[in-house]
């Protein structure tokens, strides 16, 4: 291409830059008056987008976000979502912008540049509008999208209005820019106030509920007293859950319309509400969770008090005639396993005494001891017996985290004392195999110690607490692991989380003060 043809090209191109520009803010400020309106919802206008960002993105680039980037990999995907609809948005306000191209001449009817200046602001509004109910049908989304753009197109109408007939070449369409742009950034700050991250507070298993039962107020009790004085450290019962899963938004699922349906190879296909289930026995079980994703030494896992019904009576009462179990959410998650693992499950729709947060899979989820954190499928829906083996949601991503957990040890903690004195703790789980001893070494793996333990709460797949305190003289490796409860060591060979999760000692090079 000459010189000439691409100074023609940009001498054709630059006088939309503004428009463009004046439209695109239009696309973030829809985006921004959809959040205002909904919130960080399913009917939010960016979830579908980001929905279609999660499913497309390459199997390494999914890998490198879970191992490496962690929830940062997932605020990534969503700004990207958000940036992707900010573009989509824009688009579909352009024609509504381009109506007010035309700065407006002397000689020009004052009617006609009303009928140009409102034409804009409504195609500018009900475009942006249309996409929005394509995307969510949800009205009050689509409401806020077409005040979001709506808003834009106004102001630059404003801007040039304002413009003065001397006003150097130019300084209109800067005008109508920075307008367009500052009150798109200010919606959508207005959003961010309104509705924060529009996620939903847990309270504190530390804090028991007034109306809880006497069962769940022994047990949370109970973890409190036999949790460690360690300073930093979590207590037996977390007051920081970690959450994973497919999503940056989650379901909000109707608790009132909400069902399970047991199906596929059973003598008889049922489904269930929440009233069925609440009507049922109600066990209470301490259960810990780890992802499959985490790191050695990583923080996702996780210990809760769950309360709900077993898993067997529903299997019994269906008949089940198939050798595997597929469990299905809300949100369009599913994983597949042998139905053995399921037999012991739970259906978990309250936590720590309270209902189960929409985050952690409201109204129900489920419970799998034993396995890694992502077979407890949330937001649960169907549960479905099958025949034949097939695979679940992350074994088409080439992961395989359906079997029993690896045993671990986490050195959470190093705490420096009085006198020299150091403290390490952390926690260790084993899945249902349970944890009888935690070891310590200080000299790099020559000699190992067993450290103090926590009492064993309730339950067959729970974590213990670890601490051992010693004096150091000098710079050292601190290196533990731990034995599960039939006599087995930790595996020592160090791997990453991928594809059945992450294996090897936890070490930490601790310096005295």
């Amino acid at each position: 291409m000459t010189k000439e043809r691409i100074s023609g090209a940009v001498a054709r191109v630059r006088p939309w830059l503004p428009a463009v520009a004046v439209a695109l803010a239009a696309g973030l400020a829809a985006v921004g008056g959809s959040y205002l309106f909904v919130g960080r919802r399913p009917a939010f206008v960016a979830t579908p987008i980001d929905r279609l960002v999660v499913t497309l993105s390459p199997e390494a680039l999914v890998t490198f976000a879970i191992t490496e980037l962690g929830t940062l990999g997932h605020r990534l995907a969503f700004l990207t979502a958000i940036v992707l609809t900010s573009l989509v948005f824009g688009l579909a306000a352009l024609p509504g912008v381009a109506l007010l191209r035309r700065a407006p001449s002397a000689d020009s009817a004052l009617s006609h540049q009303r009928y140009v200046s409102a034409a804009g602001v409504i195609v500018g509004a009900v475009l942006p509008a249309a996409v929005a109910f394509g995307l969510t049908r949800s009205l009050p989304s689509s409401a806020g999208a077409a005040a979001g753009a709506a808003l834009v197109v106004l102001v630059a109408v404003g801007v040039e209005r304002a413009a003065t007939a001397d006003a150097p070449l130019g300084s209109s369409d800067r005008r109508r820019v920075l307008g367009a742009v500052g009150s798109a950034i200010g919606l959508s700050a207005l959003g961010l106030f309104v509705r924060g991250t529009d996620t939903e507070s847990v309270a504190s298993p530390l804090v028991i509920p007034e109306d809880a039962r006497p069962e769940v107020r022994t047990l949370l009790t109970r973890a409190k007293d036999q949790s460690f004085d360690v300073e930093g450290l979590e207590p037996l019962v977390s007051t920081d859950f970690y959450q994973v899963d497919i999503n940056n938004v989650d379901p909000a699922v109707d608790r009132e319309a909400w069902t399970l349906s047991i199906t596929g190879a059973v003598e008889e296909e049922a489904t269930y509400d929440i009233a069925d289930l609440e009507a049922m026995t109600l066990e209470d079980r301490f259960v810990t969770l780890r992802c499959v994703g985490d790191q050695l030494n990583g923080r996702q896992m996780d210990t809760a008090l769950w309360s709900g019904v077993s898993v067997r009576s529903l299997l019994e009462a269906a008949g089940p005639q198939g050798n595997y179990v597929v469990l299905s959410g809300a949100d369009g998650y599913y994983n597949e396993f042998p139905i053995e693992a399921l037999w012991p499950g739970l259906l978990a729709y309250r936590m720590n005494g309270r209902p189960l947060p929409r985050g952690h899979g409201a109204p129900v989820r489920a419970l799998v001891p034993g396995h890694w954190g992502e077979i407890n499928v949330k937001w649960l829906t169907e549960i479905e017996v099958r025949e034949e083996e097939s695979m679940g949601y992350w074994e088409h991503r080439g992961w395989h985290g359906t079997g029993p957990v690896h045993t671990v040890a986490k050195l959470w903690q190093v705490n420096h004392r009085s006198g020299g004195r150091i403290e390490v703790a952390g926690h260790a789980y084993a899945g249902t195999r349970g944890i009888s001893a935690v070891e310590v070494s200080i000299d790099g793996g020559d000699t190992w110690t067993e450290a103090e333990l926590s009492e064993p709460l309730p339950g067959d797949d729970v974590w213990r607490q670890w601490r051992y305190e010693y004096g150091a003289a000098g710079r050292h490796e601190v290196i533990v692991r731990a034995r599960d409860g039939n006599g087995n060591l930790q595996i020592p060979e160090k791997d990453g989380p991928k594809p059945d999760g992450a294996t090897g000692w936890v070490s930490e090079t601790v310096e005295p003060r």
